[in-house]
């Protein structure tokens, strides 16, 4: 399934969640903001919302320092 992923279109495969996608990602143990559609999906809905072909994402990794 094709999604837009901070504006580029990425393959994943169907059925996968958000959390599913952080981890092809290899972004798992990352602080993550996920929008999907222009809603915020919540991290404790990470595990449990599914992602649909044509699904327009937006993802912020926070990164520490200083």
């Amino acid at each position: 399934m094709q999604l837009s992923l901070n504006g580029e279109r990425r393959e994943f495969p169907d059925g996968i969640t958000v959390a599913g996608m952080i981890e092809v990602l290899a972004l798992t143990g990352k602080r993550v903001a996920i929008e999907r559609n222009g809603e915020i999906v919540p991290r404790s809905l990470h595990a449990e919302t599914a992602l649909a072909d044509g699904d327009v994402l937006e993802m912020v990794v926070a990164v520490g320092g200083g």
